[in-house]
């Protein structure tokens, strides 16, 4: 089975709608690492008027649940970060660190509501990169306007925005038209990352080993592997992809 890199799982037990506890939070680990997935950041939910967590507990968090995984005989090595709702708040919270970045590296996952239209995913795009940060897109396949107008994600991409899909709509589970959208975004190469943005054991279980064996059939192993390991080690360790 090849190795996979996750850059976005809500498993952080207790602190947003994903993992409720530690016990959830184990069993997310052991289903990770049974579909090859050897790194994970942890990103949970960033958002306004939320009670989010704070950079300095996000790492505290994220090291005892790499204690108990150890202990528990499980070899993922986990990272901090955030899945970061885009407000008017954001680059303010960027720029000062009270935000987490993506394994403390300069990329910054970012989400939208589905409903945003493409001028304002565009203008916020624009304000993290303004701030210093090179911005990932969150499942591309969500925002409505993007699925519509699938020019949108080249012109992200063309300035310097890159794009992360989930693997479960690859695969189907929230209809053709969303499967048949990545799809065409992977045959144009505007993909960058797939993850599993993972909240549970079950509905959204951190799966990626069929994923990453359809995409390689499909679209090339080369592909699969910059999509599922080369990029998100590039994140991982702070370096341009």
């Amino acid at each position: 089975m090849q190795a996979s890199i996750d850059i976005h799982c809500h498993i952080m037990p207790g602190v947003d709608d994903g993992s409720p506890d530690v016990e959830t939070s184990l069993k997310m680990l052991k289903i990770a690492e049974k579909n090859g997935i050897e790194h994970i950041i942890l990103t949970p939910h960033h958002k306004p008027m939320h009670h989010n967590v704070s950079p300095d507990h996000n790492k505290k968090y994220t090291a005892g649940l790499q204690e108990i995984a150890i202990k528990n005989g499980i070899n993922v090595k986990l990272y901090s970060g955030n899945e970061i709702y885009y407000s008017d708040e954001t680059f303010d919270e960027l720029t000062s660190g009270r935000i987490c970045t993506l394994a403390g590296s300069d990329y910054a996952l970012v989400e939208f509501h589905p409903t945003n239209p493409y001028k304002a995913i565009h203008n916020a795009i624009y304000q993290v990169q303004a701030a210093g940060f090179i911005p990932i897109l969150a499942h591309v396949e969500r925002y409505s306007d993007m699925v519509s107008h699938s020019s949108y994600v080249e012109e992200l991409v063309d300035m310097g925005c890159y794009i992360q899909v989930n693997a479960s709509s690859i695969m189907g589970k929230y209809g053709f038209g969303i499967s048949h959208f990545t799809k065409k975004l992977l045959k144009n190469r505007l993909v960058h990352f797939v993850a599993t943005d993972a909240h549970d054991t079950d509905k959204r279980a951190p799966l990626l080993a069929d994923c990453r064996d359809f995409i390689s059939k499909k679209f090339g192993q080369d592909y699969s592997d910059r999509l599922l390991w080369n990029n998100p080690m590039s994140v991982i360790r702070g370096e341009m992809i």
